[in-house]
């Protein structure tokens, strides 16, 4: 899923969008600033997942560290109790309401946690390469495949880290890190420029 940057309310305006605009063109680790999202977090005890899967759209995962996605809707494994649910901004709305009135009664919490973070795209034959300078994980496909999501770091940032395709990585990340972060994996992608 890639929702290139767009202008953006200038309260929410991403933190991105002037190093977005001269960053190096770098084919084989291309850096993209993804366009606004609405972020839920869905926790909830076994007996509301169901629920709020159907009224999402798109299934809860129930396997570690992967994620589902249909129709721009994207649902991120994240822990034993907790998903990221990640949609188009104009969906978030009604989104909510219906996964409240699904999990009325059920021991549930959903919060919009939109504007706390952004997306980041790394993609090419590169990618992993780049990300691997400012995080541990084994990003190989045998051990990092597509579909899977984790909540990692990327030097001193928290970030959720998404494998989109053998080649694409999502990273989503706290909106005041998120400069940080950019600035690091420019310099990871120095040396391939």
């Amino acid at each position: 899923m890639t929702m290139p940057l767009a202008p953006a309310n200038p309260l929410t305006a991403s933190p991105l969008t002037a190093l977005a605009a001269v960053a190096r063109d770098v084919a084989s680790a291309r850096l993209v600033a993804l366009g606004d999202a609405a972020r839920l977090v869905f926790r909830g005890r076994e007996a509301a997942v169901g629920p709020a899967g159907e009224a999402f759209g798109v299934a809860l995962p129930r396997e570690a560290c992967r994620f589902n996605a249909a129709g721009g809707r994207f649902a991120f494994w994240l822990g034993p109790d907790e998903w990221l649910l990640l949609v188009p901004d104009a969906e978030a709305a009604p989104l909510f309401g219906a996964i409240e009135a699904a999990t009325t009664g059920l021991p549930h919490a959903l919060v919009d946690v939109s504007a706390r973070s952004v997306g980041i795209e790394v993609a090419g034959e590169k990618a992993a390469f780049v990300l691997n300078q400012g995080n541990p994980l084994d990003l190989s496909l045998a051990a990092f495949p597509v579909g899977m999501c984790t909540r990692t770091v990327f030097h001193k940032a928290e970030i959720v880290l998404v494998r989109h395709a053998p080649d694409v990585f999502h990273i989503d990340v706290w909106r005041s890190f998120a400069p940080y972060v950019w600035e690091l994996l420019e310099d990871a992608r120095r040396e391939l420029a």
